[in-house]
């Protein structure tokens, strides 16, 4: 029974370094496992270093270039309200022409007979002042030139 006693601590001795070195084994794998993750963190916090970065620089391009597109729409409104002055100073010109239009229009109308008057009365002046200097330029000289009338130009007809 002895014997027995030694072959069961002989078994309990294996089985507790069998197990010591299942832990060890299991205990390796694990430290190469935080090993790899550790690494794997320090490159990922790299990482977002940059990231972070990058963001923070495109934060202040996008602000500065938020700033500038402000700036320029205040810029293009100044250049709106003045197109608009312009535009409400042609529509008061072409207002005011085409009052004017409409007041001469009105008056041409109601004067049309004094219009026509005043035309017919010109001609017989311009009339009478050629025929004036037609009897002054033949006493002048004291010589009639004989000019002959032109012929009308015959076009020819159809023939039958």
């Amino acid at each position: 029974m002895e014997n027995l006693l030694y072959i069961a601590a002989i078994i309990a001795a294996i089985a507790f370094l069998v197990l010591c070195i299942a832990l060890a084994i299991t205990l390796t794998s694990l430290k190469r496992t935080l090993h790899s993750v550790s690494e794997t963190m320090d490159q990922l916090t790299g990482q977002l270093d940059g990231v972070t970065r990058e963001t923070t620089e495109l934060l202040h391009k996008t602000n500065n270039l938020a700033e500038d597109v402000q700036q320029k729409a205040e810029k293009l409104n100044s250049v709106v309200d003045a197109v608009k002055g312009v535009g409400d100073s042609v529509s008061g010109l072409n207002a005011s022409v085409r009052k004017v239009s409409t007041s001469i229009t009105e008056e041409a109308e109601k004067n049309s007979e004094k219009i026509a008057q005043v035309v017919q009365w010109s001609n017989v002046v311009i009339d009478v002042m050629e025929k004036v200097r037609e009897r002054k330029a033949r006493q002048s000289t004291g010589w009639t030139a004989y000019r002959p009338k032109e012929e009308p130009k015959k076009l020819p007809g159809p023939k039958y």
